[in-house]
């Protein structure tokens, strides 16, 4: 059963400073994520200490995850391509997905089988197999944003922004999605990015509701930790794989990006959660 907390957690700070941050990721001991405003890959360590591995010379938005044999995926969501990164550091195309919508291109996510969906455009999400081949595997989205693969790659949850819920369907043998179903209704939430806990919770991140939220199937709020800036994204990892990575940045609307990414007011914040990371991302 899951565990429900109604104390106030302690919220710590790793990194300030950031333009735009988004799509973190626990990779081989250290927190990755996009800072969209720098056009900036980074990696930082559980002390704080980072580094920038890739500048990019794409805009926003661009998110990350890893193919199973270590390289990493960017999407680059203006170009409506996806990019590799090689072992020597170079970038390449992996996939063109201008065949299966040109309206630009947001979240992505690798599952355990090494498929990868992106979302965005007109609400879709494609799937790119192994062997680099692109289809639409469903539409209808309102606004998607974060997604994540249960532990045993059957089901997938993405959160539909503009429809204030996170919605599941069945993975296929070819990686196909169906059985399309209201997994959590949010209420007045408002779902960015999202991840996945051992207690088959789902952390989602809230911008107008400057928070982060922990339910269950069917919509309960297990935990919520309010911050004061916008909530962009979440996911767990650490040393425990219990530390919940929050990025937080002042959100003054879309047609004020530009001044928001100059002030740099984003944040990396951290809350030791009740359950383990599971699945992916």
């Amino acid at each position: 059963m899951a565990s429900k907390n109604s104390s106030p957690p302690e919220v710590k700070t790793l990194l300030t400073g950031l333009a735009m941050g988004e799509s973190p990721r626990w990779h081989e001991g250290r927190l990755w994520f996009s800072d969209w405003g720098a056009q900036e890959i980074v990696a930082a360590d559980f002390g704080g200490n980072s580094e920038v591995v890739v500048r990019t010379q794409f805009g926003l938005p661009f998110c990350i995850d890893w193919l199973p044999d270590g390289r990493l995926l960017i999407v680059s969501g203006r170009e409506n391509r996806i990019v590799r990164r090689e072992a020597d550091g170079s970038l390449v195309t992996h996939v063109d997905l201008h065949n299966v919508s040109d309206q630009g291109w947001n979240e992505i996510v690798v599952d355990g089988r090494g498929n990868a969906y992106v979302n965005g455009g007109p609400g879709i999400i494609a799937l790119i197999t192994a062997d680099r081949s692109v289809r639409q595997v469903a539409d209808g989205i309102a606004f998607p944003n974060g997604m994540a693969v249960t532990p045993d790659n059957t089901t997938l949850i993405i959160a539909e922004s503009h429809g204030k819920r996170l919605t599941a369907f069945d993975i296929g043998g070819e990686g196909g999605l169906s059985n399309r179903r209201v997994w959590a209704d949010l209420g007045n939430g408002v779902p960015d990015g999202i991840c996945l806990d051992a207690e088959e919770c789902v952390w989602y991140a809230d911008v107008p509701n400057n928070r982060c939220v922990r339910v269950r199937e069917g919509g309960e709020a297990m935990q919520t930790v309010s911050l004061d800036r916008g909530c962009f994204t979440c996911i767990l990892g650490g040393p425990s794989k219990k530390t919940l990575f929050m990025i937080a940045t002042e959100w003054r609307g879309m047609d004020k990006i530009p001044e928001v990414a100059q002030t740099r007011t984003g944040q990396v914040l951290t809350i030791e959660a009740p359950a383990l990371h599971v699945g992916w991302p």
